[in-house]
């Protein structure tokens, strides 16, 4: 990392206030409203949004006509699997996490996880992503906390725990005791850091990996600390069918159920496979739900029941998942597939772009427990906001915001990413990182990793 790239204080800490001016402003608010003009930031917090602000302002980013909206919420991603990229191709779920995923995860050392979190959050920055919650691997966790503070990033942060596979590589085995000690170890040290912005989590893998003493654990814990559990379900049918000789013949979400996990605070990533005595379920227990079409498609899983699962009243947001099973962690690339595929899948306009934009922000946020901070564009709220160009070719005549940025935007497409009033990145080119040298870090400790574990590209 060059010397004086990271700042030791970002644009709120200093008391500098902010204008963005003269932009399409998606609120995403209650109403939906669109305004056009300037959106005002002061101690990290929107303070005004008008058609014309006049107060004066220390720093000015003029939005030229470009869309301003809420920054997306990504809420199901693994930062440490972003130097994976292109190690784990054509496989299925189980075998993709046994011959690829878990060996590089135990190969992790200190330095590569380092360069995995760098490298994925200088990607979810620049695509517009400002929050997200993450699933990590079972060592060394604080590693990826303390990247994630330096980049500016929002983020609910999880240690993988698994006590339950012995088929997993040993330096991923945990006993019950040591999991739930150390997780907790890291909500003390972590929770609440980078002025509120940092969350921990407990993040049991799947019940597949996870003992019943364990599950049943981090159910009391969550419960009586008010902690997210973030783990995976129904991805695939092989792995149904593995939960149901663990469990004696119940469903995944039926066996989750039975240990007390289905609460308000779970957040269950994919659930490809739920009939709709699991829907029920989910929706009287308020489970939160995360898809991720991406990966679902990738790894032959499925195609997730999006559109029931939300008109039975359960919050469904969205998310890249990791870059091994999706290779790209563009916000844009999966909402315009969670459309499609539910037109798809039910029929054209069950899932219309206003509501797929819904999920990206203000699902997103209900799903961190932070939808009264983030999410929208409203006075109070945090000032985690993204501005999109709107004059590159692929972007024109766009009579409907919400079609353009849902069908025919990218990631290259956002222009400034302002995470608490801090600019993170400014004119399509990151604040704190160099780019290009977080690239070429990467690629080294890639190649490092991959060799520990005894792969090839």
């Amino acid at each position: 990392m060059k010397t004086g790239l990271r700042r030791a204080s970002l644009w709120h800490d200093t008391g500098v206030s902010l204008l963005v001016r003269g932009g399409v402003i998606l609120t995403m608010n209650d109403r939906f409203d669109i305004i056009e003009g300037d959106v005002s930031v002061r101690d990290g917090r929107i303070a005004a949004i008008g058609s014309t602000i006049g107060d004066r302002h220390d720093r000015v980013i003029e939005a030229r006509g470009a869309y301003v909206l809420p920054g997306f919420i990504q809420t199901h991603i693994h930062l440490c699997q972003t130097l994976f990229r292109g190690y784990a191709d054509d496989l299925p779920l189980m075998d993709w996490l046994r011959q690829r995923v878990w060996p590089m995860e135990a190969a992790h050392t200190p330095a590569t996880l380092r360069a995995a979190t760098r490298l994925a959050t200088t990607e979810l920055l620049a695509g517009g992503t400002t929050a997200v919650l993450t699933m990590e691997t079972v060592h060394d966790t604080d590693i990826v906390f303390e990247e994630v503070a330096a980049s500016g990033i929002r983020a609910t942060i999880g240690k993988c725990m698994m006590d339950g596979d012995r088929a997993a590589p040993s330096r991923l085995q945990e006993s019950t005791r040591a999991s739930l000690d150390e997780s907790l170890a890291i909500g003390k040290r972590w929770d609440g850091a980078a002025n509120g912005r940092l969350h921990a989590a407990f993040a049991p893998r799947f019940a597949v990996a996870c003992s019943r003493a364990l599950l049943e654990a981090v159910a009391s814990l969550s419960a009586e600390h008010h902690t997210l559990i973030h783990t995976h379900a129904s991805e695939s049918e092989e792995e149904i069918a593995i939960v149901r000789t663990i469990s004696g013949g119940m469903s995944n979400i039926e066996y989750l159920a039975s240990l007390r996990l289905t609460s308000p605070q779970l957040c269950a990533a994919h659930c490809v496979w739920v009939d709709e005595g699991e829907q029920s379920l989910l929706a009287d227990r308020d489970v939160k739900v995360m898809h991720c079409p991406t990966s679902n498609l990738k790894l032959g899983s499925g195609i997730a029941p999006v559109a029931d699962m939300r008109t039975r009243g359960i919050t469904v947001s969205l998310g890249a998942d990791g870059a091994a099973c999706n290779n790209r962690l563009d916000m844009f690339d999966e909402m315009r597939l969670a459309a499609v595929l539910q037109a798809t899948r039910t029929r054209p306009g069950v899932l219309p772009a206003r509501d797929v934009l819904w999920m990206a922000t203000r699902a997103g946020a209900r799903t961190l427990g932070l939808e009264g901070e983030i999410g929208s564009l409203e006075v109070g709220r945090r000032a985690d906001l993204i501005v999109v160009d709107r004059d590159r070719p692929h972007l024109v005549p766009g009579p409907d915001p919400y079609s353009t940025l849902v069908y025919a935007a990218r990631g290259s497409d956002v222009r400034t990413t302002i995470v608490g009033g801090d600019i993170l990145v400014d004119e399509f080119s990151p604040v704190l990182v160099d780019r290009e040298e977080i690239a070429a870090q990467a690629r080294v400790a890639a190649r490092e990793l991959a060799s520990r574990a005894g792969l090839r590209a």
